[in-house]
């Protein structure tokens, strides 16, 4: 009797080793299967997911198969229970597994939103709007409005922050953003202004900003910026007006039709520099580390002027006859095309 017990105790455990190892093969081989997707996805936990709500959503989606044994999995793999709200992102190369690790791991996805130099504040604003990815707070604000959001002390934001890309995760604010782009934009400005040249005529680091914004619009072509940058302070310098176009083309605004006629370098407007004396009260654009540095580092030179080459540079010249000269040649040039 008592061998007979005995053996039947040893067929139970055998049978629930069996059943153990037999779900632990079926658990351990669905946890391996692919993802059943092409492009990178975006997947976003809510907090409270469970683990078995995480796989339904999966399972949801067809980018895993279902199975019976998904009860299991918490119990034999409980490393996988702590699941972290958050926004993430799967590859078609991970399995189950490294998908559910990424959850658990808080990893979040970072999403990118890029502003090129030489953009506006306007054009900042419409990109921001309209990504899904952030948070928007300045839908119906006024420039002034964001500027005491900011904490900034002018109610004119053109300028003010450094134009790159910049990564964040889901439901960043938009405010968030131009806060780092206000402080990244600040750092670059105070060391360069700290390494500035001397007998510069600038009075401060927000004119040099002023001065960048123009050299940023005037010239897309690197080694030329310095270049630029001594023309406009030679002319300073003999307080001779700048007279740069995108000067005029900022303080015409909306009414800017990709014309500028006689009559417009004759408006009076605070950023015609045709009309003004010294540089306009802010910046036109957001300015690149680089045309900073080229504001406050110009080339030594005696130039005073420069002009379109035709071939996306600049004619560069020290006297009003050298400067027609190649003003004629340029709508010489302009014409035979």
């Amino acid at each position: 009797m008592i061998k007979k017990l005995s053996f039947l105790i040893v067929v139970l455990i055998l049978c629930v080793a069996g059943a153990y190892f037999y779900v632990q093969s079926q658990v351990n081989s669905y946890l391996t299967q692919p993802l059943k997707i092409e492009e990178p996805q975006i997947v976003t936990i809510q907090s409270g997911t469970s683990l078995n709500r995480a796989m339904s959503m999966l399972v949801d989606k067809k980018w895993i198969e279902p199975t019976s044994f998904s009860s299991f999995i918490h119990r034999l793999h409980p490393e996988l229970a702590g699941l972290k709200a958050g926004t993430y992102q799967i590859t078609s190369d991970m399995d189950l597994n490294q998908a559910l690790m990424l959850f658990i791991s808080g990893k979040e996805h970072q999403f990118a939103i890029t502003f090129v130099e030489g953009s506006r504040f306007v054009e900042w604003r419409d990109i921001l709007a309209s990504n899904p990815n952030l948070k928007h707070t300045l839908d119906g604000l006024s420039e002034k409005e964001i500027s005491q959001k900011l904490g900034i002390e002018r109610e004119k934001l053109e300028g003010l922050f450094l134009a790159e890309t910049y990564h964040f995760t889901n439901g960043v604010s938009d405010l968030d953003i131009l806060k780092r782009a206000h402080v990244k934009l600040n750092n670059i400005l105070n060391e360069a202004w700290d390494k500035r040249q001397s007998g510069l005529p600038l009075k401060s680091s927000y004119e040099a900003l002023i001065l960048a914004s123009i050299i940023e619009k005037e010239t897309a072509v690197e080694d030329e910026r310095t270049q630029i940058s001594s023309v406009f302070v030679n002319r300073l310098n003999k307080r001779m007006r700048l007279q740069t176009d995108p000067t005029v083309i900022y303080g015409m605004g909306e009414n800017y039709d990709g014309n500028i006629r006689k009559k417009d370098l004759k408006a009076p407007t605070p950023y015609n520099t045709y009309v003004i004396l010294g540089l306009p009260p802010t910046p036109i654009a957001m300015a690149g580390p680089a045309s900073i540095n080229a504001a406050l580092n110009p080339d030594q030179s005696s130039y005073l002027y420069f002009v379109a080459s035709g071939n996306g540079g600049h004619v560069f010249s020290k006297t009003l006859v050298e400067h027609n000269r190649a003003v004629r040649a340029y709508l010489k040039q302009i014409r035979n095309k």
